[in-house]
């Protein structure tokens, strides 16, 4: 399964009631860090498929989410658990020191 878009309105379905942990990826189109860990995160999304889900969620295009979990630089990976945010990462990472977080924080 690769990553899914959400947006404001979808986040609450999407996100906090989802019955799997899901990393939100926020980011942005003019985010060179950000296209650059996109690949990494498609991959790491087939290969935890049934363990986590990951989503990106465009901030320009949806502002009320990343002011409420405070994204103040992207890309910001948030993973949240039974609807609450259980850690972050900021900035680009290497595959596998994301896929690792993602491991250590589940």
């Amino acid at each position: 399964m690769a990553t899914s878009k959400i947006t404001d309105a979808s986040f609450e379905a999407d996100v906090l009631k989802s019955s799997e942990p899901v990393v939100v990826d926020f980011w942005a189109e003019w985010c060179g860090p950000c296209k650059m860990i996109a690949p990494a995160l498609e991959e790491i999304s087939e290969e935890m498929a049934g363990k986590v889900k990951i989503a990106k969620l465009n901030i320009d295009e949806n502002q009320n989410m990343a002011m409420k979990y405070g994204v103040r630089s992207i890309p910001m990976l948030i993973l949240f658990k039974n609807g609450e945010p259980m850690a972050t990462q900021v900035g680009a990472a290497p595959k596998g020191k994301i896929a690792d977080w993602i491991k250590n924080a589940l």
